[in-house]
């Protein structure tokens, strides 16, 4: 992966928040971070979305320490779900297929990650998922013309230290938003 720069419109670093009228069940209740988002398209994980999977179960079938580690791994979205991707916060290690999405977080696909992190010595703040969640051009921009999503700045202290069972409502209180008070007239912020 390669660094990228976000334009002045880009939603990159940003929460996907969906509205409690998006139609896709898929994307009913999650919390989207975007790691890319440009105007040739944008790709996110779900953050809040568990597999009945534990990341041991993982290193275990790619013969790497760390099967005792009962942490959930994430959908992170309906495209190429046998793919890994690990949300972390950057530190001194250049793990190989990084990218910088922001000072408070790098994406990595690379399974030298998931190597260190089985032998305890990976970043102390991560999220891992499989698959990702992608747009074409004009796909993003025409849902949240739609009102399927909210938006807003991401958080990252709130990505990696809120239990994904309370993200959906922290993101919503972040912004100041009481999810039974929504309408089906809500737009982006």
């Amino acid at each position: 992966m390669t660094e990228t720069t976000a334009t002045e419109t880009s939603l990159r670093d940003h929460f996907l928040i969906a509205s409690p009228y998006l139609e896709d069940p898929r994307f009913h209740g999650t919390v989207i971070y975007l790691c890319e988002h440009s105007d040739e398209g944008a790709l996110g994980l779900v953050i809040n979305r568990p597999l009945e999977i534990q990341l041991g179960e993982i290193l275990e079938q790619l013969d790497m320490d760390g099967g005792e580690l009962e942490q959930p791994v994430l959908m992170g979205g309906p495209v190429q779900n046998e793919r890994g991707f690990v949300l972390h916060r950057p530190g001194t290690t250049d793990w190989q297929g990084s990218m910088l999405v922001s000072d408070q977080v790098c994406l990595t696909t690379s399974r030298d990650i998931l190597a260190a992190i089985g032998e305890g010595e990976g970043p102390g703040e991560f999220l891992v998922a499989l698959g990702y969640s992608g747009w074409a051009e004009g796909q993003l921009e025409e849902e949240l013309a739609g009102n399927s999503w909210l938006t807003c700045r991401a958080d990252a202290n709130m990505m990696f230290q809120t239990p994904w069972q309370d993200l959906y409502k922290a993101a919503l209180a972040g912004m100041g938003i009481d999810l039974n008070q929504l309408s089906e007239s809500t737009g982006h912020a």
